[in-house]
């Protein structure tokens, strides 16, 4: 019932697809009880084309006695500089960061649409594909400045997890972040850059985000690469 509520909030909220898609991250974690219906709210933004929606998976449940199988420190890491942009040390799942900027714990379909709308056109074009035969990407120009981002993804994976708080359950993930690679600084000036070819299955996009006092800031430009 509540995956079908809010599979409808969805319908019914978000806007047709956009050219500058909202990038929608979702620290979560195969040995963490509360986090499925958030796992089936991010399967649902996968689906659209104006959302880049992205699962990172922490390692900080392992201990429960299952070691998630898509976990890395390096999202653990990323999810603590996202909290410490809110003034916070605790992190936890599900978490939810909308645009690099809003952060929500396990919100229900209605607010996590309105977050998602709220975000909507914000990108405006940052980045760009570069012309010509190669595979890259443009960045700016720009009022704004920060680091380029390649995020590698793998569209869907099903887990049967055999021990901790979902032990006995067939889990279906998307979008799993399998790397999160800093391509280069950026100040704002126009600047291409080359992207290598993913491994087969394996899909991508590039993101332009703010670095504010050294932590991740509001995300300025995403596009996702064919």
């Amino acid at each position: 019932m509540r995956a079908a509520l809010s599979a409808a909030l969805f319908a019914c909220m978000l806007q047709p697809a956009a050219a500058d898609p909202v990038v929608v991250e979702l620290f979560t974690s195969q040995g963490c009880s509360a986090c499925p219906p958030a796992d089936e709210m991010l399967g649902e933004l996968a689906g659209r084309d104006d959302v880049i929606a992205l699962s990172l998976h922490v390692d900080y449940w392992d201990w429960i006695g299952w070691a998630d199988t898509f976990a890395k420190p390096a999202y653990v890491d990323r999810q603590r500089a996202y909290a410490a942009a809110a003034g916070s040390s605790v992190v936890y799942t599900p978490h939810f960061v909308v645009g690099g900027m809003d952060q929500v714990a396990g919100p229900s379909g209605m607010t996590l649409a309105e977050l998602v709308m709220k975000h909507a056109g914000r990108t405006h074009d940052v980045l760009r594909p570069a012309p010509g035969e190669g595979r890259e990407v443009t960045a700016g120009p720009s009022d704004k400045d920060g680091v380029l981002i390649l995020v590698t993804y793998r569209p869907t994976s099903s887990v049967h997890i055999l021990q901790g708080e979902n032990a006995g359950h067939d889990m279906t993930y998307h979008n799993i972040v399998e790397s999160w690679t800093i391509l280069q600084d950026w100040d704002g000036s126009e600047t291409t850059v080359a992207v290598p070819e993913p491994e087969d299955g394996l899909v991508q996009a590039v993101l332009a985000q703010e670095v504010v006092d050294g932590k991740p800031g509001p995300i300025v430009g995403a596009i996702r690469l064919d």
